[in-house]
């Protein structure tokens, strides 16, 4: 036992912590709980929306199976950002400085009280990545848990997602629908408590968790209000305890060829954007040297066969009826996609896990497709370098039918001032609208634009306007639509220095992004380019814009 409380004895045992132990003491422990493991339960919750209002019960149940396994355990909660709420305002700028929030709360909590091991229920979007960059950061034996997805809403009889709501607004800019229609679907977008529920972030990184091993096979598909949820809370938190008894920690998981598996189901699943740089934050966490060719290079050989919105049509309780995320990672194992060997949370490996999970009888192929059937022949996110992007940009090539896009440049310097050009009916056939400063720095906070994109697909745009931005998108957003632009405008990238009129090129296929301009051309605006002023000079975005990176490195803070 003392080596698995290698930790909690340096915090509480000896006569010398009595002091530290009467704190324990006042909130009814007793001597007999003191002497077990101490474990964590860090609960990503607060009342903001829907996505985490349910995680605190969950931490309870968690509570329970951490007691029943022989622990004693200890919720702690971590901050929440709801993106779809934040979206389209100033507020949206905290959501990804969110992710390094969540990661510094755990480790904070869980190193001052000298927790041995730590639970980590996660939800909406930033919180996922945010907790599994503190597992591997901590690397103290510890297991992952998505909330789960909300219930497909209802519009006039069809199952609809919060994504249709957001190009709804563009829909009615236009005329296209009525204000009761608009209504309807407010109304009914989101019956109850979960995340939103296509393959966006959240359900994304839900994937991910599985691909990577840090959570239990089949965690990650079950709606928030379903039994099953509470069972794998229950279960998740029993075994955490034997990853402590057996040692096993995040990095010995987190290994180079686990996130070639996680990166293998995110092009097989043509899931979110958002997953390049969380996935580039986890592995810069657990000290694996990631970069986006690894992204490229796997996109080139993983087809995307799964169907679900914002590019298909179904979302993730469907999924979870079929087979969740095994019947994706069973498909890619026995198409030799994936590395079956890479150890898991269960202590077992991938391989063996999938043999294990038993699943369901029922016809899949309306949601995931063989291997041999693919809806693309690559995978559903491209990387694009070019004179715009000699670091990269990232594109859902799933989420668009068009491969090429050429037109003139309509330059903005803020999503403010690109949303209301959209809605004013400024943007004309062929464009492609540049939101710039929206980067890790410049924004700073790397902005989501889920509210122009949808406003410009409403529109009826989305397959002859483009958009490039520094910024970052929604996992809903659809259309031809780049973000992660790198170097960013803050620190002199190309983007910076567009004009209005500018001829810029999408090429989804062949992955690049450039624009019309010699380099003469570019070396002689960027001589006359001046940054602009910091929009933040105190508080907590100006102590980011200070320490994040790149886009093309995850946008982690990096203290030197």
């Amino acid at each position: 036992m003392s080596s698995v409380k290698s930790r909690s004895n340096s915090v509480y045992g000896g006569y010398e912590k009595a002091p530290n132990r009467a704190f324990l003491k006042a909130m009814g422990l007793t001597d007999n709980d003191i002497s077990k493991p101490l474990v964590g339960i860090a609960a990503a919750w607060n009342e903001a929306g829907p996505c985490n209002i349910h995680v605190l019960g969950l931490a309870s149940v968690a509570k329970e199976g951490v007691r029943e396994a022989g622990g004693t355990p200890r919720i702690f909660t971590t901050p929440v950002v709801i993106d779809g709420i934040a979206m389209g305002s100033e507020g949206m700028k905290y959501s990804l400085v969110s992710r390094e929030l969540i990661a510094n709360v755990v480790e904070s909590t869980v190193n001052a009280h000298g927790y041995d091991a730590f639970v980590a229920l996660g939800g909406c979007d930033k919180t996922g990545p945010g907790l599994m960059m503190a597992m591997a950061r901590l690397n103290i034996p510890s297991i992952y848990m998505y909330g789960g997805t909300t219930l497909p809403g209802n519009y006039k009889g069809k199952p609809i997602a919060i994504g249709d709501v957001y190009e709804a607004v563009g829909a009615y800019s236009a005329k296209k629908i009525t204000s009761d229609d608009l209504r309807l679907m407010e109304d009914f977008a989101i019956p109850g408590p979960g995340t939103c529920g296509g393959l966006y972030t959240a359900n994304t990184m839900g994937m991910i968790s599985e691909a990577l091993g840090l959570a239990l096979p089949g965690s990650a598909s079950p709606p928030a209000v379903d039994a099953e949820r509470v069972r794998y809370t229950r279960e998740t938190s029993k075994a955490v305890m034997n990853l402590l008894e057996i040692g096993l920690k995040p990095r010995d998981i987190l290994t180079f060829e686990a996130f070639e598996n996680a990166i293998t189901a995110l092009m097989a699943s043509g899931g979110s954007t958002n997953a390049v740089l969380h996935i580039l934050a986890i592995a810069y966490e657990a000290g694996v040297n990631l970069t986006l060719d690894d992204f490229d290079r796997i996109s080139k050989k993983v087809p995307e066969i799964v169907n679900m919105k914002p590019g298909g049509e179904f979302v993730m309780a469907d999924l979870h009826k079929v087979g969740g995320v095994p019947l994706l990672l069973k498909k890619l194992l026995d198409a030799g996609l994936l590395h079956g060997d890479s150890i898991t949370v269960t202590g077992k490996t991938m391989e063996k896990n999938l043999k294990e999970f038993k699943l369901p009888n029922v016809d899949s192929s309306h949601i995931i497709r063989d291997i041999n059937a693919p809806f693309n022949s690559y995978g559903g996110i491209r990387i694009l370098k070019g004179n715009l992007a000699t670091e990269g940009a990232v594109i859902k090539a799933s989420a668009t039918k068009v491969r090429y896009h050429k037109g003139p440049a309509r330059v903005f310097n803020s999503e403010q001032e690109a949303f209301s050009a959209v809605l004013d009916g400024k943007i004309k056939e062929k464009e492609v609208v540049v939101i710039r400063y929206e980067g890790p720095k410049g924004g700073p906070g790397m902005r989501e634009m889920l509210a122009v994109t949808s406003a410009i697909v409403g529109q009826g745009l989305g397959e002859s306007v483009a958009l490039i931005t520094d910024g970052r998108f929604s996992g809903a957003t659809r259309g031809i639509m780049v973000g992660h632009v790198a170097p960013e405008a803050a620190v002199g990238g190309t983007i910076g220095i567009l004009q209005d009129g500018d001829i810029i090129t999408i090429d989804i296929d062949n992955g690049k992004l450039n624009v019309e301009l010699t380099e003469k051309e570019i070396k002689d605006r960027l001589e006359n380019w001046k940054p602009l002023e910091p929009k933040y000079k105190s508080g907590l975005l100006a102590q980011y814009a200070k320490l994040v990176s790149s886009s093309s490195k995850g946008a982690v803070l990096i203290p030197y």
